[in-house]
This record gives C-alpha cells, structure tokens and sequence, in this order.
C-alpha cells in the first residue's frame, strides 16, 4: 500500500495498463479481463487486476497531465513491482494522413517539460518506447486490419493550449498527435529498466477539427486495449 494506490502486496501485477480516465480503467477491466477484482480506489483512481488468456494484467487509473501519472508510474514500478506499463489513451491528430478512429503507436515523445526534468536540468533527453513493445504492438495491428500509424508523438503540458504556432512546427516536424502523458511514462521506464509504450487512439483532429461521436468511441478503445494486450505478452 502506498500513498496514492491502496493495493495490497501482490495485488498488482507485473503488467500494468494504464488509461488516464478511471472509468475507462474500470470498462477495460470489465470487457476485457476475466475475474477482475478492484485493487484500488484511493482519490476515486479506480484500479482492477484480473486475467486476459491467463496472463495477470493490473489495469490503472493515471489521472490527466504527466505530474499525475508519474505518481502513478513511480508506486507502481517502485513499490508494487510493475515490469511492463502500457499507456491507453486518447489523442488529438496533427497529421492530414491520421484519421480519426486510427491508433497511433507511439515511437518517442516531444515535450517541453515533464515532471523529471528536475533531474535530467538542462538536458534535452529524447525519451522513446520499448522497441520489443513497440513491435509487437505493430503487429498486432497490422494482423487485425487496424488502421495504424507508427512514430512520434507531442506530450503537451496544457490542455488549453495557446501556441498555435508551436502546434504548427509540430505537424511541420511530423508529429503524429498529441496527448498529454507519454513522455513521462517513457523517461520513467527508461530510469527504472523497464518497459513502457502508448497505444493511442485518435479521437478528434487538430486539423480538420473531425472529432469521435461518443457513441462510436467504445469500438475504437477496444481496439486500442486488445492490440496493448497483445504487445504485452508478445512484445
């Protein structure tokens, strides 16, 4: 038990999903793991360890931004053990050739600052993803037909972001979407030695302003949990 995750030893598995919304932890959990129990429920940050084809898979609440989920990714991977964490999320395109409904799978994370840069001071550290995740999770895709895009990602700071022309060199630099967590989680793992990827589904574009119906949304989350699961175990 720590601070922010009320699990008990041994209650949290080695393989660790880790969506930003809590309830989204508890409908992945509920879809697709099997004898999913709630493990945590400390600050309303649901957490659920179950089985998916007999594998222990710890599914976790992250909250917004890269302070709170490296909260979350320091207990876990400090305190309860975690060797695999796997961010599921949502993310806004920056590219004409993303399309909503699409998953991006991210390669390395853009930021202007994360919580740790507090100790890397004034390096400019290019943090990236697990490559054995990264392919795994790839492949999972491409067997089930599901439009995917492989490369870099922006993790923004801000929601409200007011920098048009930063958004502009983003796309210019060809910045697949951005999202507000990955690079963190990335700097993390590479820290600690363990492994650590985003599976990301698009769900409005920055462009076009097309953003995903919520009635639709629940199709393409699946899609982005099953191929995390797969990389998980194959990766």
């Amino acid at each position: 038990m720590t601070i922010h995750i009320g699990a008990n030893p041994g209650d949290i598995a080695e393989t660790v999903l880790m969506p930003g919304d809590p309830y989204r932890a508890r409908w992945a959990a509920e879809t697709f793991l099997e004898d999913a129990v709630c493990i945590n429920e400390v600050r309303g940050m649901l957490g659920y360890t179950g089985t998916w084809k007999g594998q222990r898979v710890t599914i976790q609440g992250s909250g917004m931004g890269m302070a709170s989920l490296s909260i979350y990714a320091n207990e876990l991977i400090r305190d309860f053990g975690a060797k695999t964490l796997i961010r599921i999320g949502s993310c806004g395109a920056m590219q004409e050739a993303v399309k909503v409904r699409d998953i991006i799978i991210a390669m390395t994370s853009t930021t202007l600052s994360t919580p740790s840069r507090g100790i890397l001071r004034e390096l400019n550290f290019a943090p990236c993803a697990d490559y054995g995740l990264l392919r795994a999770a790839a492949d999972a895709a491409e067997a089930r037909g599901t439009p995917t895009h492989v490369g870099g990602i922006y993790s923004s700071d801000v929601f409200y972001d007011e920098r048009p022309d930063l958004n502009e060199q983003m796309t210019r630099h060809g910045i697949l979407g951005v999202e507000m967590e990955a690079a963190e989680l990335y700097i993390l793992a590479l820290r600690h030695k363990v492994r650590a990827l985003a599976v990301l589904t698009v769900s409005d574009h920055l462009l076009t302003g097309e953003a995903l119906p919520s009635e639709q949304r629940e199709k393409s989350f699946g899609d982005m949990v099953e191929i995390a699961l797969e990389a998980a175990f194959k990766g």
